[in-house]
């Protein structure tokens, strides 16, 4: 997928273009995450669109949920989808940061022996 050591450092407007495809895929991520949030909050808790919104953006931005659970269902789909969101924020840095970081580690490492 990424070039190796021996191959030159992608051009800058490749570079952004990889870095855009990564950008896409997080925020397809975190798409995907806030609607199936969204959707445990409005059948498990009976909360309104926006409410449910609101609760599932406030605990993938790792703040916590706004409203209490008030069901069994609902706490503990609750406590899953913090736990989820934990994962969805490590795995949305990871995407974006690692063509940075392998950009970076390349030009450290890059063979020019032409």
């Amino acid at each position: 997928m990424y070039e190796s050591r021996t191959e030159t450092p992608l051009h800058s407007r490749k570079f952004l273009g990889r870095l855009l495809i990564h950008s896409g895929v997080a925020a397809g991520v975190l798409t995907f995450s806030l609607a199936g949030g969204m959707a445990g909050y409005m059948v498990l808790e009976d909360l309104s669109a926006l409410d449910a919104f609101l609760n599932a953006a406030m605990l993938l931005g790792g703040m916590g949920p706004v409203n209490t659970p008030k069901t069994d269902a609902g706490k503990l789909f609750a406590g899953c989808y913090a736990l989820y969101a934990g994962l969805v924020f490590i795995v949305t840095a990871a995407l974006i940061f690692t063509p940075i970081v392998h950009r970076v580690l390349h030009q450290f490492h890059w063979d020019d022996e032409d």
